[in-house]
């Protein structure tokens, strides 16, 4: 019998970036799956502030190459890949100059958030899915951390969902204190629509001013495991109407037990 197969997609992970609560526990999360006898892969940005040689990252030549349109620009992807320090776990990294080679993640010198934030979401969220197609390996659950995945749920629904690689994958999405989705503007609704999409598949987001990263996200997903113990109201009461399972937060150990068992549920559905 093959293993279960579960695919991290992160907007960050200790010890590559420590940014946020994220970083710490995706670092312990996939860990913890695998150990448990879970097939897994992790896939995140990889920002110019992550030293290649320190973390041995190498280029995965026979993945790269591939080409990513963003607002009908061409941008490449390439590749990397580096072993999770103690652990029998791979990390790959995927990477453009133009988005990610900055020594800065999120926001420049001045603390100021990049303008460009939409594009690179739009950028990895659409790279993560091309990404597993070329690795050929169809994940049974795609657990998204953090507001730069939240277009993966949609586009799986959306764009994805016939694809053979996806066509048994379950959704579950961590909302997070998210502090950026109130700077999206209405071209994020155009950009973000890849393949034949149209703004209006992407109503779940909202619309102009009221634009929602996390209820984009949510309201696409088989699942929710609540990563902050703080997050906004709104996300908290769209929470409370949904029909699909929820995991309310958890302190650590607790988390990585219920968050298993969560995959392990919806497997058998």
């Amino acid at each position: 019998m093959s293993k279960k197969r579960v695919l991290f997609v992160t907007q960050e992970m200790n010890p590559y970036t420590v940014i946020t609560e994220v970083s710490d526990l995706i670092k312990k999360l996939p860990v913890h799956t695998h150990e448990k006898g879970m097939e897994v892969r992790i896939l995140m940005p990889k920002y110019g502030s992550i030293n290649e040689r320190r973390h041995r990252l190498h280029e995965v030549v026979r993945l790269s190459g591939m080409n990513i349109i963003v607002d009908d620009e061409d941008f490449p992807l390439i590749i990397k890949v580096a072993s999770l320090p103690g652990a029998r776990l791979q990390v790959y990294f995927l990477d453009n100059d133009e988005f990610f080679k900055r020594k800065f993640v999120f926001d420049d010198i001045d603390e100021k958030p990049f303008a460009d934030n939409e594009d690179r979401m739009v950028f990895f969220c659409k790279s993560v899915m091309e990404t597993v197609k070329k690795f050929g390996w169809p994940p049974d659950i795609i657990h998204c951390h953090g507001w730069l995945t939240s277009l993966v749920p949609l586009y799986l629904k959306k764009v994805y969902k016939d694809d053979p690689v996806f066509q048994k994958s379950k959704l579950v999405y961590s909302p997070y204190i998210n502090e950026y989705q109130q700077l999206f503007t209405k071209r994020f609704l155009e950009i973000a629509c890849i393949n034949n999409l149209n703004p209006e598949d992407l109503a779940d987001f909202g619309t102009g001013a009221d634009l929602t990263l996390d209820q984009g996200a949510i309201k696409n997903a088989d699942a929710i495991i609540t990563g902050s113990d703080s997050l906004s109201d709104d996300v908290k009461a769209l929470i409370e109407t949904l029909e699909v399972p929820v995991q309310e937060f958890l302190e650590e150990d607790e988390m990585l037990k219920a968050s298993v068992e969560m995959y392990k549920s919806l497997m058998e559905e």
